[in-house]
């Protein structure tokens, strides 16, 4: 293992954000790791698909990678990987995701997104892991009206039970990077889009339904709002975060804290596209790529939703030169033209 820089562990390397993070990881000098417990809460034969993809980026770039497929709640199989491979540097992107699914399914949340988390915190800290990077979500601030939403804002207020296991995670990572002296690095995503992304979000849906001829579900009758974000935009992001730890704020405030920094070695980032698009708009550049009007059927507000999501990510522009280049129709087209070419 002498031959690589760093060792890093992917968690939920199956999923769309984690295979394509496993996939950037082989063109640098890092032995990979990756686990996913390859549930069925969409299909896992597009999991399978996107670790086939991971292996060949691999074997292409002579680089080496290894995958376990184990569960961030089964400790004990968790603890042997952190045993054997001894990573110094973790990217956490396992976790039950979906808004609406954490009203039917509660347990699903509590059992990856908060004892998984917890499990991955204690191997860190037993382990000796240099930085921790982990996915947090815009879901975090609620119904907050105040745009574009800033790290510094207040999320005290989340109206899913998903928002508040992800808010939970920010919280003890925070503990853990205070306590262990662990370095953190939490990235609020926002609405991830693109080629092999997950069938239950609403590029996807959306382009079924109307390659199909099938009504599309618009909720809030339309008026909503969405920072789109492209895979390769968040990908990068990510991977800059991951070669710069989260350090002290030395000047950190505590009359008047700012949540995005800490005394501790924790930050907070947002990390989408800042150009907010209205749902109809979204709506009416796919059927322009796609060549065929949608099937509209307008229903309420879903409960846990939010009727806008906007990123300032200034902070993370400052931390890393982030800076989002992929236009949301130029995304569409790539995404298209992915779903076209795998769906047949």
């Amino acid at each position: 293992m002498n031959q690589f820089q760093q060792t890093i562990l992917i968690t939920g390397v199956g999923g769309f954000i984690g295979s394509e993070v496993a996939k950037a990881l082989s063109k640098t000098e890092s032995l990979v790791i990756g686990i996913d417990n390859m549930n069925s809460y969409y299909e896992v034969n597009l999991k399978k698909r996107r670790l086939e993809n991971i292996m060949k980026e691999f074997e292409l770039n002579n680089s080496e990678f290894h995958f376990f497929e184990i569960s961030i709640e089964d400790q004990n199989n968790l603890n042997d990987i952190f045993q054997k491979y001894k990573p110094n540097i973790v990217i956490n992107l396992a976790a039950q995701a979906g808004v609406r699914y954490s009203i039917k399914n509660p347990q699903a949340y509590f059992n990856s997104n908060l004892i998984g988390f917890g499990n991955i915190l204690e191997n860190c800290r037993n382990h000796n892991v240099s930085h921790l990077v982990y996915a947090s979500s815009s879901s975090v601030y609620g119904s907050n009206e105040k745009s574009p939403f800033k790290e510094s804002h207040g999320v005290d207020h989340p109206v899913s039970l998903y928002a508040a296991t992800k808010k939970a995670n920010e919280l003890l990572a925070h503990s853990y990077s205070h306590l262990y002296k662990i370095s953190a690095t939490g990235l609020r995503f926002f609405t991830v889009y693109g080629p092999w992304g997950r069938p239950d979000m609403a590029p996807m849906l959306f382009t079924k339904s109307i390659l199909k001829g099938e009504p599309i579900k618009i909720f809030n009758n339309g008026k909503m709002e969405r920072d789109f974000t492209y895979i390769d935009d968040i990908v990068e992001g990510i991977i800059k975060c991951c070669f710069k730890p989260a350090t002290i704020n030395c000047e950190f405030d505590k009359f008047n804290p700012d949540p995005s920094t800490s005394f501790a070695p924790h930050r907070i980032f947002n990390i989408g596209n800042c150009e907010p698009v209205k749902l109809l708009k979204f709506i009416e550049i796919l059927e322009d790529i796609i060549g065929k009007r949608a099937i509209k059927e307008f229903l309420p507000m879903q409960n846990g939703d939010v009727i806008a999501t906007c990123a300032d990510t200034s902070k993370l522009k400052d931390w890393v030169g982030f800076s989002p280049r992929t236009s949301l129709r130029e995304g569409l087209k790539r995404f298209v033209g992915w779903y076209k070419d795998y769906y047949g």
